[in-house]
């Protein structure tokens, strides 16, 4: 492949061109990010349509674009449980979450379980899994990066790591989230209309039926490419897996931290509706990117360049449109990771600011100046964090590391979310015990895991045999916080439930 060895002038080109359109947003926002309001919340000014497609893009990261393709190029049909997976958690954000997120939060939806309950022992728990989540999830989004610079550029792995992370920092240092929402959103634009057009050149080669694209990787690498049983063989890891992305949206930090950026409920529940139809779409879309690579590019050119596979659509885009497409799509993929990294970097400051100093430590009282200061040093940290971690992780593949997260989200987060918005019941003790049992026991497992102890440390066995551990440790979660809450009463957090159920039906 040429561009796996000599720089590619078009994708230069094309990253020169994200990257100052991105710092013009960056500038523009940065003018109007003032307050922390403005920083996390963009001033609760975004429209529907806008966080729709803002949603979008902070989806549709580097595990999507890059990684399920990779994984259907490698394994086939198992590909598709990610992209099923991926896509079928926003029923449960959009009927469940999306208005008492709204109507409830200020900032974070850390804010939606401690409203009733006392705030500091709760946000510290949720915090610790917060940060657990997005710190899995940087991990796939460097990973992706450093392998995209290293295909088109020729630089280290480890240098255009680096690079990410210093690029990220500038716009979400400054711009904040008025920034980080518009990147996503001009970035949700190009990743739907590049994905679009390299599937619709992927299937110009078959005749416009991806029957015969199917076909022509049954007769290439067997039937086995169409049945399940590659990636997946474990039914009971299937079913674990599954689960894990499908409540695992629901309990995204930065996901749900997009819902602030609103100014109501109704408008929350429109942008969802963007959100799902966009995203439909462009799972959809990996299917074919997937195939194709496994056709037109070949499982080995694509081991070659990155073991996980995760450089299957660049390749792809070179083999149907040359260089210069190659360049384009490149530049797709790097405002999606640079965009995704952003959005994250702001949800982790977010914790480390407004739920551990300002509620915790400071109880309250910091100032407007100390919380915003404060929100761009937790930045820098998180920035430094990402890209020791993208470096650990080399080799892994993408979309894989991200199940990874969304198994934390949906063990440490979603089960306290729905309990304390749902269960008058549900108590300090019941939030914080609920919150840490799911987060330590979902990295526990994951640390026994195949994932750790197989792929990464090179063990002959692991201690636990599933890949994924969110069949286990999300009952854990829901399981802990009602026995805890049953076992420890709190008369003044069930009295205030009657406050948050009028509030998520009737807003403020």
């Amino acid at each position: 492949m040429n561009g796996a060895s000599q720089p590619n002038i078009v994708a230069m080109g094309g990253f020169v061109l994200f990257i100052g359109l991105s710092l013009v947003i960056t500038w523009m926002a940065a003018r109007r990010t003032k307050s922390t309001e403005h920083f996390f919340a963009a001033g609760r000014s975004i429209t529907g349509t806008q966080n729709g497609l803002a949603l979008a893009g902070d989806y549709m990261s580097a595990a999507s674009f890059l990684g399920i393709a990779g994984l259907v190029s490698l394994s086939g049909f198992d590909g598709l449980i990610y992209s099923i997976g991926f896509l079928v958690g926003w029923p449960v954000v959009m009927f469940l979450i999306a208005e008492p997120l709204r109507n409830l939060g200020k900032y974070t939806f850390t804010d939606v379980v401690a409203f009733r309950l006392k705030q500091t022992p709760v946000r510290v728990a949720s915090a610790i899994g917060g940060l657990a989540v997005v710190a899995f999830y940087l991990i796939a989004q460097m990973v992706g990066a450093g392998n995209l610079i290293r295909l088109l550029f020729g630089l280290p792995y480890e240098t255009a790591v680096v690079i990410v992370g210093v690029v990220m920092l500038g716009y979400v240092l400054f711009g904040g989230m008025l920034a980080t929402t518009w990147v996503q959103i001009v970035k949700a634009v190009l990743l739907l209309g590049g994905a679009f057009l390299l599937a619709m050149l992927v299937l110009v080669k078959f005749s416009m039926n991806p029957l015969a694209l199917f076909d022509a990787a049954a007769q290439q690498y067997g039937e086995a490419v169409l049945a399940p049983g590659r990636l997946v063989s474990d039914p009971l890891d299937a079913i674990s897996l599954g689960i894990a992305l499908m409540f695992g949206t629901a309990g995204l930090p930065h996901i749900l931290m997009r819902f602030y950026t609103v100014p109501d409920a109704k408008t929350a529940r429109v942008s969802v509706s963007v959100a799902t139809a966009a995203i439909g779409a462009f799972y959809l879309l990996t299917f074919i990117l997937g195939f194709g690579a496994m056709v037109l590019v070949g499982q080995d050119a694509i081991r070659a360049v990155d073991a996980g596979g995760n450089m299957a659509a660049p390749l792809l885009a070179e083999v149907v449109g040359g260089q210069a497409f190659l360049g384009f799509i490149a530049a797709v993929a790097f405002a999606t990771i640079l965009a995704v990294v952003a959005g994250l970097t702001l949800a982790g400051a977010a914790a480390l600011s407004h739920d551990i100093w300002v509620s915790v430590v400071r109880h309250g009282r910091a100032t407007e100046r100390e919380q915003f200061v404060l929100a761009r040093a937790s930045t820098v940290l998180l920035a430094i964090a990402s890209i020791l971690l993208g470096i650990a992780f080399k080799g892994q593949n993408v979309a894989y590391m991200v199940g990874l997260a969304f198994a934390i989200a949906a063990s440490a987060n979603f089960p306290a979310l729905i309990l304390s918005i749902f269960w008058r019941g549900f108590t300090t003790r019941g939030a914080q015990f609920s919150m840490i049992a799911g987060t330590v026991s979902a990295l526990a497992l994951i640390y026994l895991s195949p994932a750790i102890q197989v792929d990464i440390l090179k063990a002959e066995s692991a201690w636990f045999p599933l890949r994924n551990p969110g069949i286990i440790t999300i009952p854990l979660s829901f399981l802990v916080g009602i026995v805890v809450s049953l076992a420890s009463p709190e008369p003044e957090a069930a009295r205030r439930f009657a406050e948050v159920e009028h509030r998520i039906h009737f807003g403020e």
